[in-house]
């Protein structure tokens, strides 16, 4: 077979339609890819601010970061698309998602004064359990294992589409084996103070452990509708992570199971070699919503959504039934569990 690699150049576009959200580092627009022949696609444009782009390890990180996640495919991670420059802006291409952030759920249940179920709040963590796990086994082409850490987990990061699928977003600080690390020059706090753990808070070195204690103060969060730590002063906010017991979780989660309960307990510890592994996390998880058949799945959360976010919900098909080829009426989601039973042979 001829070897027919070589060099495909193309001049790209993007339009830009609004501003979604600003950080701390760069700017997310939601955008549009244009082509030849009328060809667009809604895509997310996330433009790093001029003054970090001027900082050659905060530059790096930014390249970094699409480097890293261009081949972290997988279901519960925010896709990327293309890195590229245009005169001094440095920007990256990603998927955009419909719907809203965990933060937008966590700040909605408490606004109501209403409690997530413990089977979704479950359902959700377990899905970026299975995110973590996927980043922190990852292996290169080359065949090597990257060992990367998020180091950025947090409500704000994690996405929720309105039809019901979550996915773990922003490795703009996240760290590989191969990647040169600012943190790693000198101390550096990398990351929300309010979502770090003790190694990371002290800007010690970190691997997939930190990311596990962070996922057991989402988890926490989900639960009880309040922040587990709230210390804004920076040394007072170590001695709460570092020092200070963990709070009694049971007293924040009126009837915990005690499955859940240990699973905190584990996540939650000072020690890193006592917590779980991301996968042991997701499966806990998991199981608890089988035993208490509650099984999560992207239609209760959407159904969920729905709910909670009426004003601005849009899922991307249409849940009503509508005439499909040759006038006959495709099924509405509703409708399709008794279709299945009758397959089934259940009435």
């Amino acid at each position: 077979m001829d070897n027919d690699s070589r060099l495909f150049e193309y001049a790209g576009q993007f339009r830009i339609l609004r501003q979604v959200a600003r950080g701390g580092m760069a700017t997310v627009y939601e955008a549009e890819q244009l082509g030849p022949a009328g060809f667009t696609k809604q895509i997310a444009l996330k433009i790093i601010h001029d003054r970090y782009a001027r900082q050659p390890e905060w530059l790096q990180l930014f390249i970094d970061e699409a480097k890293l996640s261009a081949d972290l495919v997988h279901g519960n991670i925010v896709q990327i698309y293309q890195l590229g420059q245009m005169d001094a802006e440095f920007f990256i291409a990603m998927e955009f998602i419909k719907g809203v952030t965990l933060r937008a759920l966590i700040d909605r249940h408490r606004q109501l004064g209403r409690p997530m179920g413990p089977a979704l709040a479950a359902y959700i963590a377990s899905r970026v359990c299975r995110a973590l796990d996927f980043a922190h086994n990852f292996v290169d082409r080359r065949g090597r294992r990257l060992d990367i850490v998020h180091r950025d987990v947090s409500p704000g990061n994690v996405l929720l589409t309105w039809d019901g699928h979550v996915k773990l977003g922003d490795f703009g600080i996240a760290k590989a084996k191969t990647m040169a690390d600012p943190a790693a020059q000198r101390p550096l706090m990398m990351g929300k103070k309010h979502y770090m753990s003790p190694e990371q808070i002290l800007g010690g070195q970190v691997d997939w452990r930190s990311d596990v204690f962070t996922m057991g103060i989402v988890l926490f969060e989900l639960f009880a509708l309040r922040p587990l730590f709230t210390e804004d002063e920076t040394n007072a906010a170590i001695d709460e992570v570092v020092v200070a017991p963990i709070p009694d979780v049971a007293r924040y989660i009126p009837d915990i199971d005690p499955a859940l309960e240990a699973l905190f307990r584990a996540a939650l510890s000072k020690s890193p070699e006592r917590r779980p592994s991301a996968a042991d996390f997701g499966r806990v998880l998991d199981q608890f919503c089988v035993l208490h058949r509650e099984p999560g799945s992207p239609e209760r959360l959407q159904a969920h959504l729905a709910e909670l976010f009426p004003d601005s919900y849009s899922p991307p098909t249409e849940q009503a039934p509508t005439a499909g080829a040759g006038g006959q009426t495709a099924p509405s989601e509703r409708s399709r569990p008794s279709l299945v039973r009758r397959l089934l042979g259940l009435k």
